[in-house]
């Protein structure tokens, strides 16, 4: 019988990868839509080489800077008694680095899409900066918001070179999904490999399909 924990450990590490990438992007995706600086481009910069960077690159250097031999590695373990190597913690702030563009970018565009004239009156009003962002601008959001979130998770399930570089192949621990299935034809067990493949497929295919279905607007037309 195949084991299906490491479709479980996915989304878990999907789910929890989601709720914190939301908190870190909503600020860098508000800079980035609103303000002016002439580190921006870097900034840009930065957030979306992960789309472009090979995984197992990013995946090395978070290795190299988190071992417990390296200065920070050594300094979370001594002073937080945090270790992110070979830890479903550091599955998790990879994760986070690496899916930071699937967030960022949505919520960006959607800052930028609202008529800065409501941001205004907003103020003019005599609402502050968050009453602003909780009361007009996040409520006709509500597309960015919901394709950022689904693809950070999306996007999370289907990591390998990452997670491999710093997660190994721990089961029950950091042995996702996606390591299941290397693992799986590694070792000729192509029914296990197929199975987790279908569950990806399958579920991937039914989350990005709602992101099309809802920015489409076809539910409104649907219930109409």
């Amino acid at each position: 019988m195949t084991d299906l924990t490491p479709i479980w450990l996915s989304l878990h590490l999907a789910f929890v990868t989601t709720l914190l990438l939301f908190v870190v992007a909503m600020p860098i995706a508000y800079q980035l839509a609103y303000k002016k600086f002439w580190l921006k481009p870097v900034v840009e910069t930065l957030v979306s080489m992960p789309l472009v960077l090979p995984p197992t690159v990013l995946g090395f250097y978070l290795l190299l800077a988190f071992s417990p031999e390296a200065g920070i590695g050594r300094f979370l373990l001594d002073t937080l008694g945090l270790r992110l190597v070979f830890s479903f913690e550091g599955l998790v702030f990879a994760s986070i680095i690496y899916s930071l563009p699937f967030m960022v970018h949505p919520l960006q565009n959607g800052f930028q899409a609202i008529p800065h004239n409501q941001i205004e009156a907003a103020g003019i009003l005599g609402k502050n900066k968050w009453q602003t962002l909780w009361y007009v601008q996040l409520p006709q959001m509500k597309k960015s918001l919901l394709t950022g979130m689904i693809l950070s998770f999306a996007h999370t399930i289907g990591e390998f070179g990452v997670v491999l570089m710093i997660g190994g192949n721990i089961p029950g621990i950091t042995k996702v999904a996606s390591i299941a299935i290397y693992d799986a034809v590694e070792s000729m067990r192509y029914a296990s490999a197929n199975l987790y493949s279908l569950i990806l497929l399958g579920f991937t295919f039914a989350i990005l399909l709602l992101v099309y279905i809802v920015n489409g607007g076809y539910m409104k037309k649907f219930w109409r």
